[in-house]
């Protein structure tokens, strides 16, 4: 059974890949504050500064394969990433990072594909990029993108704070003229699982295959629960009436479509 390490594993998308890929590699994961669901003894508390830590925590595993969904502070991720591709540089593991949609959120003309160059006007796309070229210039083969949008969750933030909003009576405001796509924390972990166990290389745009504006999509979801449209406060995206994107979309074939899905897919499983 190959090894497989988790760096990140407390949080929403490393939860939903330990629950995938618990019955078919040996899991290990690090975790900032909260721990996982793992063995005692397969997981371990890292923060994002204790690079010397993480390369014990890397000598002692060995792990085949080894996956990022970290958080913290930009500076610290990219030092800790650039520190991590050095200790498996002379290794054959493999490495599976996690970026996002904003590495194109300096361009909002039209969705993205993956031979897209990034370009980013938020210090979270600059850093996502700095640690993407970073990464693929020391691991080449061995190191693989896995772009990402909004992920939700029966457990997420965002749609916690969509139950919480409609208990309170709160306002939900999105944007009527941004188009987006999203995917499930279940779906993510299924795609990954495919995307390992079938050896696929290089840049993964993951998400839904059709796209909604912010507000369409919220919109679905307060009918879909009965609570009326009152909440939703649409907003024009940088008040303006043009039409913008912020949207993944893929030319890969390589993933079926069984682990595919749509928005209405996404909410349907969401009110499950």
């Amino acid at each position: 059974m190959k090894k497989l390490l988790i760096l990140g594993a407390s949080g929403l998308v490393g939860r939903a890949i330990i629950e995938e890929f618990k019955e078919v590699y040996d899991l290990y994961g690090t975790y900032a504050s909260t721990q996982t669901k793992l063995p005692p003894d397969k997981q371990i508390q890292l923060e994002v500064h204790q690079t010397h830590e993480m390369r014990d925590i890397l000598r002692s595993i060995k792990p085949d394969i080894v996956i990022s969904c970290l958080r913290g502070e930009f500076g610290q991720q990219l030092k800790f990433h650039r520190e991590l591709a050095e200790e498996l540089r002379n290794t054959t593991s493999s490495h599976y990072f996690f970026s996002t949609t904003n590495v194109f959120d300096g361009d909002f003309s039209k969705p993205h594909i993956e031979t897209d160059v990034p370009i980013a006007e938020s210090d979270y796309g600059k850093f996502k990029i700095e640690c993407e070229n970073m990464l693929a210039e020391i691991l080449e083969e061995r190191f693989h993108i896995i772009r990402i949008p909004a992920i939700w969750g029966k457990d997420s933030p965002r749609w916690n704070m969509i139950i919480e909003s409609i208990k309170d009576t709160k306002v939900i405001e999105a944007y009527s003229n941004l188009f987006c796509n999203n995917l499930l924390d279940v779906q993510l972990a299924r795609q990954l699982r495919f995307i390992i166990e079938n050896k696929l290389k290089g840049i993964f745009h993951l998400g839904s295959v059709d796209s909604m504006t912010q507000s369409q999509f919220y919109e679905y979801i307060l009918t879909k629960l009965g609570s009326g449209l009152d909440l939703l406060k649409s907003n024009h995206y940088l008040d303006s009436d043009k039409t913008f994107y912020f949207e993944l979309q893929s030319t890969r074939n390589d993933i079926p479509e069984s682990l595919q899905s749509t928005n209405k897919d996404i909410i349907s499983y969401l009110l499950g």
